[in-house]
């Protein structure tokens, strides 16, 4: 499926593009790198055409959709150029620079974070009935971690790990309810779905992206951007995890601190919970 250079195919199909396609394929081929890094309403605003001119783009391409444009163009780009991490590098070297990622991943995370939006989001977690968790891939990862967390502190919260059933939840749920949907991308056609089906149901809905534009954020009430650069060949890559799980324990903490008391004594009856597990 990935064997052609999308670049040479870009070029190759130019003279069957339309005008507003042509329009994305310039502004591809001038800016490749770049494109790895922006969501598909990045690249409609960048070129100023509609997101659906950057997907017919990509289905001219024969592609299915601008995921796979966007793993072709990093298979072509990983081709040229030199990978990253070099096979030269001493043990110590590759140790820093990994610490180094992570912890720019989380100032990166700093610095694009929304205090207003941390508060309103945390406003919603506490006059939600329920509160789900909803993510797919690695990111349900991170939402079964921040389930895990809040659970130590309330019980109105879950995680549905299966995708049909979160479906299914999510159009069962009531202006009362609260769904954080986590999403690198936010362009998952699974979590799309979930939100459609949310709103439609009247449920609140806050979402932890990298986008500040995404097809995941035009339903979400309020939206929190984790940092760290990801490319497709990066897909679940620990520095995302860890921008999301900065996020999530702002959260708890804020939840923690506005109600102390309850939460405090929660605490203790789920640490006593399990206390007799432990050796």
């Amino acid at each position: 499926m990935y064997n052609s250079n999308i670049i040479l195919q870009i070029q190759a199909t130019y003279n069957q593009f339309t005008k507003a396609e042509k329009k994305v394929a310039d502004y591809v081929l001038q800016n490749k790198l770049k494109v790895l890094y922006m969501s598909i309403t990045d690249l409609a605003d960048a070129c100023k055409v509609g997101d659906t001119s950057v997907y017919r783009f990509c289905r001219t391409l024969k592609l299915q959709g601008y995921q796979e444009f966007k793993m072709k163009l990093s298979l072509a780009i990983a081709d040229s150029e030199p990978t990253e991490y070099a096979g030269d590098e001493d043990d110590q070297s590759m140790a820093h620079k990994v610490m180094n990622l992570h912890m720019n991943t989380i100032k990166e995370s700093y610095m694009m974070l929304d205090y207003k939006k941390l508060n309103k989001i945390v406003t919603m977690i506490e006059n939600a009935k329920r509160v789900f968790f909803f993510g797919i891939g690695d990111s349900l990862l991170t939402a079964e971690a921040a389930r895990n967390k809040f659970l130590r502190i309330t019980n109105k919260v879950s995680c549905i790990t299966d995708p049909h059933i979160q479906s299914m939840m999510a159009s069962l749920t009531t202006e009362e309810d609260l769904i954080i949907i986590i999403s690198y991308s936010g362009a998952t056609k699974d979590n799309i779905h979930v939100a459609r089906e949310a709103k439609k149901a009247g449920a609140k809905i806050g979402c932890i992206t990298h986008f500040k534009k995404s097809p995941l954020t035009i339903y979400s009430d309020v939206t929190l951007l984790c940092g760290s650069d990801e490319s497709p060949l990066d897909g679940g890559s620990l520095s995302s995890k860890i921008g999301q799980l900065y996020l999530i324990d702002l959260m708890f903490q804020e939840y923690y601190t506005r109600n102390y008391n309850v939460c405090k004594q929660n605490n203790r009856k789920t640490s006593k919970a399990v206390v007799e597990k432990l050796f």
